[in-house]
């Protein structure tokens, strides 16, 4: 099982919530493809909308993949990939709180760099910080 940092204005997170899907890299499927069954998706938002939102940096969602293999949707105009997600119950978090206490930001003066990426992995021990940051587990 893998973990997921997945880089998404938050009015495309709410969307996604909403119809418990994920998409990433501007709907492309290659990340979604590397992603399986079970896998965490945290999903942080720089701004609130794109391509002109205001700036946010906050985490806006979690959850699981909960299905096989990605889909495109054809209901779309645009027919972007996805997978399906169960999300949690939980709160939008602020990224500066925790950077700290984040293995997976090398440079903390630096650290929006390692969004730019848009979808990149995460070991358990960061997904944990942020999970209960988000939940209230601490």
């Amino acid at each position: 099982m893998s973990n997921w940092i997945n880089t998404v204005s938050r009015d495309h997170v709410e969307r996604g919530v909403r119809g418990r899907f994920a998409q990433a890299t501007h709907g492309k499927p290659h990340i979604l493809r590397k992603m399986a069954r079970g896998d965490w998706i945290v999903f942080y938002s720089p701004k609130t909308g794109y391509p002109k939102g205001d700036p946010l940096q906050a985490f806006t969602a979690i959850g699981r993949v909960v299905d096989d293999e990605p889909y495109q949707d054809e209901t779309s105009p645009e027919a972007p990939w996805r997978r399906n997600v169960d999300f949690l119950e939980c709160s939008e978090t602020p990224i500066r709180p925790l950077l700290e206490r984040l293995d997976f930001i090398e440079d903390k003066n630096r650290w929006g760099y390692k969004f730019r990426f848009g979808a990149f992995k995460i070991d358990d021990r960061d997904l944990e910080v942020i999970r209960s940051a988000m939940t209230g587990g601490g």
